[in-house]
């Protein structure tokens, strides 16, 4: 079950027929130059000529056209360099509540625009300021008729579409409307499948609400990985499905559109979390395409490795409940009830190669990286030492075994063992749970390694007698925190993000399994 599984969710997706023709290239992507650890919140950073130049070199290869949205820490020279490969460029300058800054960049956009005519064909006069409240409308037309008059380039402003309609003054203002369509973040998320259509029908509202005016559509894209949001999943054929229906039906509307975006940025992360990491066409670290056009895409490219580590655990699995039901009698196998192990085996099997995939795409801090290993941990310890507590009629007990050293001390060892990863399960639970009921924007849904222990604990709590028989308070405050917690979840996310229901159901098994726990007040 674990390989076919794998089989099936490795296996590539059928694109829609490529929509360029051969060697026709992309008409303009949004291009930020950082990578790995560099990030534009670090002002003191500053991008190298030759890394830049090394980017611009390969995007030729696939673009006519660069966006920029700032001309700061180094990025001031991609005008220049962009020349060498004969690639326009859309020149961005960023704004912010920051007076200082904004001089600065306003200054150096109007001698860029000036300096490299032939390069920069657009000037953008700031992103998303007023969607982000950095700056009145007022003020903000002020600076683009500064810079339409002192470039002679057409100049814009973008922001997501909403901002635009809410601020129509600004239409004077500019040679043309710049506005940005983003299905996954709309306030009421569209699937992927939509996201095409949806775009076709704001683009059309746009230029209904601005006669007279063209509409440039500024940003567009879908993101390969992170949390889903309604019915919107981030997944790598659903990114590049939305890049080929939405560049068809630019072409067939004749539409001016910018792509988000070339490379992945992992400092977006900081702000957005693993989502805001992965809207490149190109992969961050490799800097190569992720797919192909007209091509086959598989979300799960590494399946066989990931099905083999599986059927790995699981036979970890088995052999640790035969082995240890084996040191209580060489007959002691043979009356196992091996149906429960099977399920433990099963679940822990099906999710621990997802589970590792997703430690690097879900990792940027130190924070991070401990929270993943410590999934990554119980993910494959716990089905095990499960299944060897149940073969054994191992009593699992519950956190008292752990914290309260006479009981710790009256445990035997694989009670002590389960107990400690019970507690670390639960502790873990409870904080992904509790930051996804507070803060859950740009939260991911920590399923796939949860599933397995979860599961195991689950099953152990049947298959196991109960250890000693009084209160346990702190299991029934944790049992309380997490149905809590999968009640808001289930409802705040909606019926269609299957990683919120899965995630809220993974919720709801624990805090069964805290009430039937059996322990000492701690």
């Amino acid at each position: 079950m674990i390989g076919l599984t794998w089989y099936a969710l490795g296996s590539p997706v059928s694109m829609p027929r490529s929509p360029l023709a051969p060697g026709e290239k992309l008409a303009c992507v949004s291009y930020a130059p950082f990578r790995g650890g560099q990030s534009p919140l670090d002002r003191n950073f500053t991008v190298s000529p030759e890394q830049i130049e090394a980017d611009l070199a390969e995007l030729s290869e696939i673009t006519s056209c660069i966006r920029t949205y700032s001309s700061s820490q180094g990025l001031d020279r991609i005008a220049e360099i962009a020349r060498k490969h004969g690639l326009s460029v859309i020149q961005g300058i960023w704004l912010s509540r920051e007076a200082e800054r904004n001089k600065l960049e306003i200054e150096t956009g109007i001698a860029l625009a000036r300096e490299y005519k032939d390069v920069i064909k657009i000037v953008v006069v700031g992103n998303e300021v007023l969607l982000r409240g950095e700056m009145a409308a007022l003020d903000l037309k002020d600076i683009i008729e500064r810079v339409r008059r002192e470039t002679g380039v057409p100049v814009t402003y973008a922001d997501v579409w909403e901002f635009w309609l809410r601020s129509r003054e600004l239409a004077s203002a500019v040679d043309f409307v710049t506005i940005h369509i983003l299905p996954y973040w709309e306030d009421f998320p569209v699937a992927a499948g939509q996201a095409a259509r949806h775009v076709v029908e704001i683009r059309a509202k746009a230029a209904a609400s601005f006669p007279g005016k063209q509409v440039m559509i500024g940003e567009v894209g879908w993101p390969s990985a992170g949390r889903m949001r309604d019915g919107a999943l981030p997944s790598l054929s659903n990114e590049a499905r939305v890049m080929h229906e939405v560049i068809a039906a630019a072409k067939r509307g004749n539409w001016p559109t910018n792509l988000i975006e070339a490379f992945d940025q992992p400092w977006k992360r900081k702000l957005e979390g693993t989502v805001g990491a992965h809207w490149g066409l190109l992969d961050g670290e490799k800097r190569t395409p992720k797919f192909a056009w007209g091509g086959k895409v598989s979300d799960h490219p590494l399946c066989l490795s990931q099905g083999l580590l599986g059927i790995l655990l699981a036979f970890v699995t088995f052999a640790g409940a035969y082995l240890a039901a084996r040191s209580q009698g060489e007959d002691a196998p043979e009356k196992i009830n091996w149906l429960p192990i099977a399920g433990m085996a099963l679940a822990g099997g099906l999710f621990l190669g997802w589970a590792l995939a997703l430690v690097p795409l879900e990792s940027l801090t130190i924070v991070d990286w401990i929270r993943s290993i410590i999934f990554v941990l119980l993910a494959f310890m716990t089905a095990p030492i499960a299944a060897a507590a149940a073969a054994r009629r191992t009593p699992i007990a519950g956190f008292a075994t752990v914290l309260d050293p006479l009981f710790r001390r009256a445990a035997a060892p694989l009670e002590r063992l389960l107990a400690g990863l019970l507690l670390v399960t639960v502790a873990m639970a409870i904080i992904a749970a509790l930051g996804l009921v507070f803060d859950p924007r740009y939260r991911d849904f920590p399923f796939a390694p949860l599933t397995g222990p979860v599961v195991a604990l689950f099953i152990a709590t049947f298959a196991s007698p109960s250890g000693l028989k009084r209160e346990g308070i702190a299991e029934q405050i944790s049992a309380a925190l997490l149905a809590g917690s999968a009640i808001y979840i289930f409802f705040n996310e909606g019926l269609l993000n299957w990683q919120a229901q899965w995630f809220a159901a993974l919720l709801l098994l624990l805090a069964v399994v805290c009430l039937r726990l059996r322990v000492a007040r701690s």
